[in-house]
């Protein structure tokens, strides 16, 4: 029901008599054969659903799929824009400043995006103002609680690079600065990898794999996500540790992940959709940070590394992959 073909759907036809049919825009910045994308579409509609919202008969979703290509989000802004939507679902800070600067404003709420008032997309967490508002992903002081479990799964880490992409993520400035901050309690030395594409990645990768006792942290951003395997495989191939901040990547082989439960947030955000149809302004609607967190350990590949995990670090993970 959440597919683009359902955008052709007569709406006449599912609507019950004398019922409105609403109209959502869902801008997504994965490919639409994206399993972890199809799921987090899937909880969004789940959480639409049990607040009365059912595609197909009083609701009508328009997806666009647009991955990390900026000409293909303008024009997915632009064709979504064009279909008179009375709300539109972001999931990156560029599409929803976008939204905030469009000509015509449409209520809009983004999902999972990390700085909402760094990348300009929101007055304050709030008093969002504006036609936008939505769930933020992160706080930059996680980069602590992501060094401390590095230190844990490999105690001899001394170098640890934040992975981030400056051009597409000008926020992760603030990860940045919060990361190098408070790297030095740690006993670490904290290294800059911003990188632009996947060959400067991989070099980065295979630079900081020369010195021995060096570990990696990703930022919860679309150059981490869109280049996840290539991560994943070139970091096991230098065997070196490094912890996520999404489930899928210790799922498809990564060590280990802590963040946010990415579905219960896009879950949740079917909360302010549902006021919003209903009559709310967004720019009253204060920002919502994350409610749940999960820890999520790959022991095949921790073995493969070699690493001896504690049994108390083991017992204190949400999921172990075997």
């Amino acid at each position: 029901m959440l597919s683009g073909a359902a955008a052709a759907w007569p709406l006449a036809v599912r609507a019950q008599p004398g019922e409105r049919v609403r109209r959502i825009g869902v801008l997504s910045s994965f490919a639409e054969t994206d399993p972890d994308a199809q799921a987090r579409l899937t909880a969004l509609r789940e959480g639409l659903q049990a607040l009365g919202w059912t595609a197909g008969r009083n609701l009508q979703l328009d997806i666009r799929w647009f991955v990390n290509d900026m000409d293909l989000m303008r024009r997915s802004v632009q064709e979504l824009t064009a279909l008179g939507p009375d709300l539109i679902v972001t999931s990156s800070t560029v599409s929803s400043q976008m939204m905030r600067q469009a000509p015509r404003p449409i209520p809009t709420v983004f999902v999972g995006i990390a700085d909402p008032v760094g990348g300009r997309v929101v007055d304050s967490m709030a008093r969002p103002g504006g036609n936008v508002t939505g769930f933020t992903a992160f706080e930059y002081a996680i980069g602590g609680k992501w060094l401390s479990l590095l230190k844990e799964f490999s105690p001899k880490v001394e170098r640890v690079a934040l992975l981030f992409g400056i051009r597409t993520e000008p926020w992760a400035e603030n990860f940045w600065r919060a990361f190098e901050t408070s790297a030095p309690q740690y006993g670490i030395k904290p290294i800059r990898m911003d990188v632009r594409d996947a060959a400067e990645l991989e070099r980065s990768v295979e630079a900081l794999a020369r010195e021995p006792n060096a570990g990696l942290i990703g930022v919860p951003a679309i150059t981490l996500t869109q280049h996840r395997e290539l991560v994943i495989r070139v970091l096991a191939q230098h065997r070196l540790p490094a912890i996520y901040p999404y489930r899928y990547f210790p799922v498809q082989g990564g060590l280990a992940s802590y963040g946010i439960d990415v579905n219960d947030m896009w879950r949740r955000s079917a909360t302010y959709i549902d006021r919003i149809l209903k009559g709310a302004n967004p720019a009253d609607l204060p920002v919502q940070a994350p409610t749940k967190f999960e820890f999520i350990i790959n022991l095949k590949t921790a073995r493969a590394l070699g690493l001896n995990l504690p049994p108390t670090l083991i017992a204190s993970a949400d999921e172990v992959i075997d």
